[in-house]
């Protein structure tokens, strides 16, 4: 016997996604980079639900790190998708 989704099952299962992927920087942090990488997104972008962090790296002069880099994966639901 085959069991009914639940409307919120539905729902969940109807969501489609965009994937971008964008560089946040800091001079401070990992962390803030990826902060400010999300930050940015969310000001450019509607319906951002999710992020993925994929790289980390950094940039130095003079034998000390100068800043924080990180290749951030940002997933936005496409408009006219439930919440």
């Amino acid at each position: 016997m085959m069991k009914r989704r639940s409307s919120e099952e539905d729902d969940h299962m109807e969501r489609t996604y965009k994937k971008i992927e964008i560089v946040g920087i800091s001079e401070t942090s990992f962390g803030d980079a990826t902060q400010n990488a999300v930050a940015k997104a969310c000001q450019s972008l509607r319906h951002v639900d999710w992020f993925e962090v994929t790289e980390m790296r950094g940039l130095v002069e003079k034998d000390k790190v100068k800043e924080f880099q990180v290749t951030v994966k940002i997933g936005f639901r496409l408009e006219d998708q439930p919440a």
